[in-house]
């Protein structure tokens, strides 16, 4: 019997297993995630990530979601994936990280937590998207502001007036196939409060890409002061601050946090 290396990290909660090089066959990441981040009988997380080499980038990084399924992109994740990348190579300096939804840089500052890293996250353009299948049978109230956004992985963020009124568990349900965020303005002014459904995961404490497309969305609709460029959106694990228009006109950057947990050495037949 062989055995990997896993570290543990999360992002406001929202927790991932990284594995860098490990000797697994790639057919069988799948079922390793499932296995690893199942809650009772394995580890825990919400995700595994799958570190590996590349050319042109500091590594390239494969997210398995808890249920097996395969992500483009988490912006919680890739902050943990670069702690533990900053831990494998001694530095802190800036990284290049390739995913399925393109390279990504992912700046980090240490804080006064030995264990906790400030990542900031180039999280790419903010695009629409047509609405998913299903969307309409739901019935939402029509009056309900909705923006379904790519952030390299698919979002539907909904406007409501408050957020722990909602039964976000079925509603999500309903549409599996994309990550859903319900977001109400405040407390602060330039703030959001947002709750998020995860493809391939349930509800999550936070979420990185769900932050940034809620923080677009709700400049957009107004929900903050005119011409903000910086939103904090406050979601159940903690908060996190997006950046609007960074680096560059129609692009949002991530700020948040990234905390090593432990290390884990895991039996594979």
């Amino acid at each position: 019997m062989t055995g990997i290396t896993l570290s543990k990290h999360h992002g406001l909660g929202n927790d991932f297993l990284v594995a860098f090089h490990p000797s697994v066959p790639e057919a069988e990441l799948s079922n390793l995630a499932e296995v690893v981040c199942a809650r009772h009988t394995g580890i825990g997380a919400d995700g595994l990530l799958i570190g590996d080499s590349d050319p042109e980038h500091a590594a390239r990084m494969v997210l398995y979601n808890a249920d097996g399924s395969r992500a483009e992109m988490s912006g919680n994740g890739i902050r943990c994936f670069a702690q533990a990348l900053a831990v494998r190579r001694g530095d802190l300096t800036a990284q290049t990280i390739l995913t399925d939804a393109g390279a990504r840089r992912v700046d980090l500052l240490p804080t006064e937590d030995p264990h906790t890293l400030l990542a900031t996250v180039d999280m790419g353009p903010v695009r629409e998207l047509p609405e998913p299948d299903g969307w309409a049978a739901i019935g939402t109230n029509p009056h309900r502001p909705v923006a379904h956004l790519d952030l390299g992985n698919p979002h539907t963020v909904v406007g409501v007036d408050d957020v722990a009124a909602v039964d976000l568990l079925a509603l999500g349900r309903q549409v599996p196939q994309v990550n859903l965020e319900i977001i109400e303005p405040g407390p602060e002014p330039d703030a959001i409060t947002m709750r998020v459904h995860e493809r391939g995961a349930g509800i999550t404490q936070a979420c990185g890409t769900g932050a940034a497309a809620a923080a677009w969305a709700a400049a957009r609709w107004g929900l903050v002061n005119a011409g903000v460029e910086e939103l904090v959106v406050h979601m159940d694990g903690g908060s996190a601050k997006v950046a609007l228009h960074r680096p560059e006109p129609g692009r949002v950057t991530l700020t948040g946090p990234a905390t090593f947990v432990a290390t884990i050495e895991v039996p594979v037949p």
